[in-house]
């Protein structure tokens, strides 16, 4: 089943693990099984340290499970982890042994709170490329937690279940039956929802309240203006820190990237490792899987962490980024994952053959309303303006199609649902002033970026957008206060142009350092 290359690659990925791992095969009479004993027995054959064992326990699907050293490691895979999945098999095993990259331990300290004994499932499509993430971020909750069980679960071999619970949108996370966590997710918002969830456990040891130290320079945000920043501090000398929930930002959520000078063509993914590898070449302190809280002070800035640490700085640079945006009607929240979408690649699968809407007239949401023409009977577009903002090549694109229809001056008022999922949408048609309502088997949001600005709002001047007003060379209206890339002013957000503003701010801000010392 695996090909010579990834064989070979897995060898040299395996050559060291240090335990044994065993892949426990529950019995099961799926047609399935055969493939997905082939795939185990293909990957141990690359490790004298990975073994493939036969359980008595059945399963109505294929199903697996990861020991480490004879232990049961809470770590379940229910389907054939191919696809985007397998590198999630690969890390498992990995992580297991305890290599590859980890939580570290203020993380590891607020995981361990959490109390014992729950079951937690996270239903996935092969397809979905968000999905691995999730996935990979709570087996390492797991394994750091030693008495939680995660399983993912392939969507795609128990429609039943899926219908049963309601899901409409993957990757959806559950606890017994209700829905925790729904479409992107990082290991810092997945922890947080557990720990809302769940509480802390009553033998769980008090946290300990821990004071990281003073930097030159803090960075706040992971992608290419919040890694180009810290990269230029720390090369400069200074002592330097980035705080970041995620490294590599919203890039890690981008499929082709082809306009990156010299960078013929790439993908999020690859690029946001690239940039991982790059700050880390530096002795730059990368604290990621974290949230700031609060920042106090004006001379000396004051950082505290939603972990229960703190630093301190005398420069902050904030490099935020963007999210998606929201409609923010009402019905939005409550249907997120049981009809409201924010990834037509991802969850366009569970709409094959149904009525969708696409809201946003910008190049994202043409180019997911002529993606999702190829699944769905009928695609709506719903734009608030009087014409679709995106490139001309694609609106005659999506006009050449048969089953998509274009809604223009049409302002969102609600997302309708029978309480289980959506079942329709209602707007306002502008220049009427009359309302409609339209039945709808999902909606695919898609109305641009909102600024990550929330933490620093008090703190620094942001025009009406809540973006951060800086000047010419990335300063804000608060001494000692730096922004870059897409959470700012500055025009055009592309990755090419928060690298340059990220290394712009970080020399502005030794710069300024100079001329104080001086």
């Amino acid at each position: 089943m695996l090909d010579a290359s990834i064989v070979e690659q897995l060898k040299g990925l395996f050559a060291q693990l240090g335990k044994r791992i065993d892949l426990q095969l529950d019995a099961s009479e799926h047609s399935k099984q055969g493939e997905l004993l082939q795939m185990l027995e293909d990957i141990a054959a690359t490790s004298a340290d990975i073994n493939v064992l036969k359980s008595q326990q059945k399963s109505p699907v294929p199903r697996f499970s990861l020991l480490s050293d004879g232990k049961d490691t809470g770590v379940v895979f229910q389907g054939i982890p191919g696809g985007h999945e397998f590198s999630s098999l690969i890390l498992g095993i990995l992580n297991a042994a305890g290599k590859g990259k980890l939580p570290d331990a203020g993380l590891v300290q607020r995981i361990k709170r959490l109390p014992a004994g729950t079951e937690i499932r996270t239903y996935i499509s092969l397809s979905c490329e968000n999905c691995p993430d999730v996935v990979q971020a709570l087996n390492q909750i797991v394994l750091a937690h030693g008495s939680l069980r995660h399983t993912m679960v392939d969507g795609g071999l128990v429609s039943e279940e899926l219908e049963k619970l309601n899901i409409q949108g993957v990757p959806s996370v559950m606890i017994g039956d209700e829905l925790i966590s729904s479409g992107r997710a990082n290991l810092a918002e997945l922890l947080a929802k557990l720990e809302q969830k769940l509480g802390q456990s009553e033998n769980a040891a008090k946290p300990v309240a821990l004071d990281l130290g003073h930097y030159d320079v803090v960075v706040v945000g992971g992608g290419p203006a919040g890694v180009s920043a810290a990269i230029y501090s720390v090369r400069k000398g200074l002592k330097t820190a980035l705080i970041a929930e995620k490294l590599g930002g919203q890039v890690q959520e981008t499929k082709g990237i082809e306009n990156l000078i010299s960078v013929v063509y790439t993908e999020g993914p690859q690029l946001s490792d690239s940039f991982d590898k790059h700050l880390r070449s530096y002795p730059v302190d990368v604290l990621e899987h974290r949230r700031v809280s609060s920042i106090e002070g004006e001379q000396v800035r004051k950082i505290q962490l939603d972990s229960g640490e703190s630093l301190s700085c005398d420069t902050l640079i904030v490099a935020t980024g963007a999210k998606w945006r929201e409609l923010g009607v009402p019905g939005e929240k409550e249907y997120i994952g049981r009809g409201v979408a924010f990834c037509p690649h991802c969850d366009g699968p569970y709409y094959k053959g149904k009525r969708v809407a696409v809201v946003g007239g910008g190049n994202s949401g043409v180019e997911a309303a002529i993606d999702l023409a190829g699944i769905c009977k009928e695609v709506v577009l719903f734009e608030y303006l009087d014409q679709l903002k995106a490139d001309q090549v694609l609106v005659n694109k999506l006009q050449s199609l048969p089953n998509v229809s274009i809604v223009t001056g049409a302002k969102t008022t609600s997302v309708l649902g029978n309480g289980e999922k959506v079942v329709g949408l209602a707007y306002q048609n502008r220049q009427a002033s009359t309302d409609h309502e339209i039945d709808l088997d999902g909606i695919f949001v898609q109305i641009g970026l909102s600024p990550n600005s929330a933490i620093v709002k008090d703190l620094v001047e942001v025009n009406k957008f809540g973006e951060i007003i800086v000047d010419l060379k990335g300063r804000t209206s608060s001494p000692g206060i730096y922004a870059a890339g897409d959470v700012t002013t500055v025009p055009f957000k592309q990755i090419v142009i928060a690298m340059g503003e990220g290394a712009k701010v970080a020399l502005t801000a030794f710069e300024d350092r100079m001329h104080k010392a001086n």
